[in-house]
């Protein structure tokens, strides 16, 4: 019995809507530059760039972050033993890809489809898989959601909570990268 899910992640962002809509739709060299370690291309396969019924992949790494901490001891004159902590980040990741098709887009609500056609999501791990990209005003602000709803084929597959920090972790390092132009 396959089992359907939603799940929504929300990033507050600094630029409009637009954007970030250009940016996912035409501009996602953009996305790379941004993020170098994280996203390495965006191929176009089917189809213009942005237009609904084009077929893209994104090649990515998608991974998690550890801490590690060394410990250095030095000798100093007098007898003195100085101790200094040394913290490392150390990426653990797996390069991945996504084939998707944009399967519609709403300029006026800053909105893109995407229906997942290959890669790890739906050939390994779900039946079906959609993310829906799309950016409302909130206050004086931005909010940038990700919607993903899909079909688990059983209770032992996972929710796919740790791609939706990644995205919502890519939004805010495209968010900075923009700040700082």
């Amino acid at each position: 019995m396959a089992l359907s899910g939603k799940l929504i992640g929300n990033v507050e962002i600094s630029k409009s809507g637009d954007v970030f809509h250009d940016i996912l739709r035409y501009k996602p060299h953009e996305v790379v530059a941004a993020s170098p370690d994280k996203v390495h291309d965006c191929e176009l396969h089917e189809g213009e760039r942005g237009v609904t019924g084009s077929v893209i992949s994104w090649h990515f790494t998608h991974g998690t972050y550890h801490m590690t901490c060394f410990f250095l001891k030095s000798c100093v004159t007098y007898r003195l033993m100085i101790t200094f902590n040394i913290y490392a980040w150390k990426k653990e990741g797996k390069k991945k890809f996504s084939k998707q098709i944009i399967e519609s887009v709403n300029e006026e609500n800053h909105m893109i489809v995407f229906k997942v056609i290959g890669g790890e999501l739906v050939d390994e791990l779900y039946k079906s898989f959609v993310i829906t990209w799309h950016v409302e005003p909130k206050g004086d602000g931005q909010v940038a959601t990700w919607t993903f709803e899909f079909e688990k084929p059983d209770t032992s597959v996972p929710y796919p909570t740790s791609m939706m920090d990644y995205l919502c972790n890519l939004v805010k390092e495209l968010d900075a990268h923009n700040n700082a132009k």
